[in-house]
Formats: C-alpha cells, structure tokens, sequence
C-alpha cells in the first residue's frame, strides 16, 4: 500500500514492514502491528521525527532500522533502533531483508552525499530510496523513484530498464504538481515484460 511519496507498506505474507514515513505522506500514523520500520535514509521526506515517537508508541514490537546516517538523530531523541549496512541481510519475522547500496544520489556537487539504504523483501521487493541500486537479480516488484532534486525522468526510466522487474510501481512523486505525466512516460518507455502499475494513496493493492 503506497501512503503517498516514499512511504509504503508492503505485507509479505509473513510480516507487515513499513518503509519510510516521511514529512510527505500521510495515513502511516495510525497503523497498528508493524513488525519493523526500515528509513533508508535521514531526509524528512523519508523520516518524520516528531511523529516517529507515536508511531512507534503504537506499534512497540516493531524494530526500527536506519542506514548509519540517521542513527546520529534518533540517539539525540533517544529513540531506540537498529542500524544496517549494505550488504547485511537481518530477518523480520519470517522475512528476510538485504541490505543495498550505499550512499544517496547526487543532488549537486557541491552537496556532500550521504548514507542511503535500499531494502530488498525476500527478493522480490526493492525500495531504493533514493538511489538507482541495481540488485543482483531482479526482483517482482521495484518502487521506481518518479521525481526529486537528485533525479531526472530520463535517469528513471533508465534505472527501470536497468531492473526490469515484472512489476514496477512508482513513488516518490509528491514534489510533482502533475506525476502522471511521469507515469505515463515510464508505462511508454518501459523495458519489454514489466508492467507499470499506479497504486492510488492508501488503497491496498496485490502484486
């Protein structure tokens, strides 16, 4: 279930895993019975922390997990949380998690890059967050980013091509006035054998 920019929920049939709740997007604070939260990175579109606490206060069994750059922030608030590397593989519940990447797409020379996790579910769902990783094998479902600051269409759409997952699902859009004009560009100009699904904002979906 896609709540909108970067956050998703994705149940894998042994776990509920929310991915980055972040300052644009919505419907995450109510939800009850996650088993972890994973933040690929320390930006607010993929971490809100003043609403974190209540987050976690309704969900007190989930393992939050962060790349090494966040975690300087959440020992600040004292917020407890696990801290993940690239190349680690960890389990939640009966899902196994890997660890991708590294560090975060260049937004400007000029800008130093930071830390940056992309989460690969059983192999068959990968959040980048917000970098162009390309997994080892390509697996069911990419959250393709659509648009940000660090990000061009033309790069998306080649990063799509890179993965070339059966299923695609874009995110990441809430910078854009109109993302459909994205969208469609992804469903024109994608690799031969993936579909390019839109998930509406809070409404489930199967994969």
């Amino acid at each position: 279930m896609h709540l909108g920019h970067a956050c998703v929920v994705a149940d894998t049939g042994s776990a509920h895993i929310l991915f980055d709740p972040g300052a644009f997007s919505s419907g995450y604070e109510t939800l009850q019975g996650l088993d972890a939260i994973l933040i690929t990175h320390q930006h607010f579109d993929h971490l809100d922390l003043d609403k974190l606490p209540a987050l976690l206060g309704q969900n007190p069994d989930a393992e939050l997990v962060v790349d090494p750059g966040t975690a300087q922030q959440l020992r600040e608030r004292d917020i407890a949380h696990t801290v993940r590397e690239p190349g680690e593989t960890f389990s939640v519940g009966g899902t196994t998690v890997e660890v991708l990447g590294g560090d975060h797409a260049v937004i400007h020379p000029d800008i130093p890059r930071i830390a940056n996790n992309g989460y690969l579910l059983d192999g068959t769902v990968l959040h980048p967050g917000d970098a162009f990783t390309v997994p080892e094998r390509t697996p069911d479902v990419l959250l393709l980013p659509t648009a940000a600051p660090w990000l061009k269409a033309s790069e998306a759409v080649d990063y799509l091509r890179a993965v070339a997952p059966p299923l695609a699902v874009p995110i990441h859009e809430a910078v854009l006035a109109n993302p459909d004009l994205h969208y469609n560009l992804f469903s024109n100009l994608a690799p031969e054998g993936t579909e390019v699904r839109i998930a509406p904002r809070g409404v489930a979906f199967a994969t």
